[in-house]
């Protein structure tokens, strides 16, 4: 800003004091002081607001960096992935190959004929075994077999065997 020194403000007082007069100084000296102060915070307000744009740019800036950073990035494991995709479709290809020529290698040679009655044995034990896994127990045969009839709790059971003191059970109600 202006370089005002303790001289220079006493000669402009000396001439504001001419020039305007005793009375009206203190008016005019006023004002002065509040146009100060206006153009003070009006400064302020501008160069906040500038500092603030030029944050913003950056931010803006750093935004578009790290944008375009992590585009790359997501490009390369893309591309990564389709690669790795490619090799694995690729060591499939030549497995099936192998595998194909093989099978008929196998049907070429009957090595093994699996009669009607055996395949009728194993899809009987397998509806078995998958209904035991699968499916509750008949009562009738739980009965007939001595099994449980009804799920008792540990708490239960221990309540049940446990040896009593002589004293008769306390009643529930």
């Amino acid at each position: 800003m202006i370089d005002l020194g303790l001289s220079k403000l006493a000669i402009i007082g000396v001439v504001a004091l001419v020039v305007i007069g005793p009375e009206k100084l203190p008016k005019v000296a006023r004002m002065a002081g509040t146009l100060y102060g206006r153009a003070q915070r009006y400064l302020h307000e501008v160069k906040s607001e500038v500092s603030r744009e030029i944050e913003l740019e950056e931010l803006r800036n750093l935004q578009k960096n790290v944008q375009e950073q992590a585009d790359s990035i997501k490009a390369d494991v893309e591309n990564s992935i389709a690669k790795n995709m490619s090799d694995v479709e690729d060591a499939f290809r030549v497995d099936d190959a192998a595998v194909s020529s093989t099978v008929e290698d196998a049907y070429s040679a009957p090595s093994y004929s699996a009669s009607t009655d055996d395949v009728a044995r194993k899809a009987k034990e397998f509806r078995r075994k998958k209904l035991g896994r699968t499916s509750a127990v008949p009562q009738w045969y739980k009965q007939r077999t001595g099994g449980r009839m009804h799920v008792v709790s540990g708490a239960a059971r221990v309540a049940r065997f446990r040896p009593r003191n002589g004293k008769p059970p306390a009643s529930f109600y």
